[in-house]
């Protein structure tokens, strides 16, 4: 991009975009045929459609890098915190982070609590400036960094230091917390075989539940998403036991729940429990519905389309966050997509004040691909940034329960049949990332906004190359 005009530089960003989105999303072919019946042309629409709106990303980016050194600002500054900007502003069905890439760190993913994947983000931002800065510094271009790989070198301290001690006061908090035995039962329904004998799936669950209370006491059974899709009808409270059968544990399972708003009746993907006498007494109805399985976009404008993906379920989307209740502990279960989305989560944290994450999905459309991987990776901050446990409940994998660190206490396997126990602790603390959300977004913002008006008294380019031969300087 160096000395390239605005335009080549957006189209060199949109270029990287692009190839990043093939590489990363090509597993999203494999849901033409579940989505669009098989409809090759269709599906191809939309996956170009989002592959170019998710490369206009990094358009957007490269644009913005390429105004802010324009001013004459240093490549740090320019690198960084349009990154951040464009990282939270821009919308995407799948809201990734630079800052993801620290997942497998438990010391690096500490910081979450403060500022969420963004303040992750800029610390890699931070180090790959530095190298660039360096790769520069060695070939002759400029002086040595000075700046650059001090802040680098801050970033990359406070970010290991701050993870240490963290670590070890979450373990000191962990210890002292009550503990709560959680069972999770992961039926491995096949994406076109789930729902549409009812009957069976539910006998499945009912069966694994048995066998995982005869390997020893549980406080709380969790199955997936809409596991009873036979409808239950409110208004509650209502009988669980035609759901539980013989169980005397408290189940906290997905289905399809049918309620009643300004005298109509909506049906919801909805979160409910039912407690240790047979009564479900709260229910979670999902607020952030997915386009294409749980509704069709637009069906009113092009009904056509609406009859040709009719197999798709007609779910109502929820505001409310309600958290279910188990005892003394509040519960938050956001279901599937919802996970993924921070300020979702952040929002049911302010709002519900929950003791314990409790995550249903189901991952079957996505098969043996990177799909469940990285939905399960991006679910495992939401337990660093608020320091809660996270129970993770799918119908085919990945199962898991993560501590507030980020740590996998227990792990199922991905296309099994298998059940999962594991000990939780009910946590009650609010960090800064739960009180004040993305303030390193709002922050980044701010200082692009600054960068593109204002220049440095004297151009950076200038102070930094000074005494430079003409042939070395950018």
């Amino acid at each position: 991009m160096r000395g390239a005009p605005l335009r080549r530089s957006a189209a060199l960003g949109f270029v990287f975009g692009w190839v990043a989105y093939a590489g990363g999303y090509h597993w999203l072919w494999r849901l033409i045929g579940v989505f669009f019946g098989g409809n090759l042309l269709l599906g191809a629409a939309v996956w170009l459609a989002d592959s170019a709106w998710f490369a206009m990303r990094f358009a957007l980016y490269a644009a913005l890098y390429a105004l802010v050194r324009r001013r004459g600002w240093p490549v740090a500054a320019a690198g960084v915190a349009p990154l951040l900007a464009v990282e939270w502003v821009y919308p995407l069905l799948f809201p990734v982070h630079l800052g993801h890439a620290l997942m497998e760190l438990p010391v690096a993913i500490q910081i979450a609590d403060l500022g969420g994947p963004l303040l992750m983000t800029s610390v890699l931002a931070l180090i790959n400036a530095a190298v660039l800065e360096s790769w520069r510094w060695w070939r002759r271009e400029r002086r040595r960094p000075t700046a650059t790989l001090g802040l680098a070198a801050a970033g990359v301290l406070f970010t290991v230091g701050y993870g240490w001690i963290r670590l070890r006061q979450i373990d000191a908090a962990v210890a002292a917390a009550p503990s709560l035995r959680v069972g999770v039962v992961q039926g491995n329904l096949g994406v076109h075989e789930k729902g549409t004998q009812s009957v069976v799936d539910h006998r499945r669950y009912l069966e694994q539940t048995e066998a995982l209370l005869a390997a020893g006491d549980v406080d709380l059974v969790v199955w997936p998403e809409t596991v009873y899709t036979r409808g239950l009808r409110g208004p509650l409270p209502i009988s669980g036991k035609y759901v539980r059968e013989s169980s005397y544990v408290p189940l906290l399972f997905g289905g399809a729940y049918v309620g009643v708003e300004t005298g109509q009746r909506l049906r919801y993907n909805a979160a409910l429990l039912v407690d240790a006498d047979g009564v479900i007494r709260s229910v979670y109805e999902k607020n952030l519905l997915i386009p294409f399985t749980e509704y069709v976009p637009f069906a009113d404008l092009f009904p056509a389309l609406g009859e040709r993906l009719q197999e798709t379920s007609r779910f109502s989307a929820a505001t409310e966050v309600t958290p279910l209740r188990l005892r003394e502990w509040r519960i938050s279960t956001p279901i599937c997509y919802e996970v993924v989305r921070p300020a979702f989560v952040r929002r049911m944290l302010v709002e519900a004040k929950p003791h314990l994450l409790v995550t249903l999905a189901n991952d079957s459309w996505f098969g043996d691909s990177q799909g469940p991987w990285m939905h399960l990776s991006m679910a495992r901050f939401r337990a660093v940034e608020h320091r809660r446990y996270l129970v993770r409940a799918t119908n085919s994998g990945i199962s898991a329960v993560i501590d507030p660190a980020g740590r996998m206490v227990a792990r199922s396997r991905l296309l099994t049949r298998e059940n999962l126990r594991a000990t939780v602790h009910p946590l009650d603390v609010t960090p800064p990332y739960t009180r004040l959300g993305d303030w390193p977004g709002w922050l980044a913002a701010a200082a692009t906004a600054l960068f593109l008006v204002v220049s440095p008294q004297a151009p950076v380019s200038t102070i930094m190359e000074r005494g430079l031969p003409a042939s070395q300087r950018e």
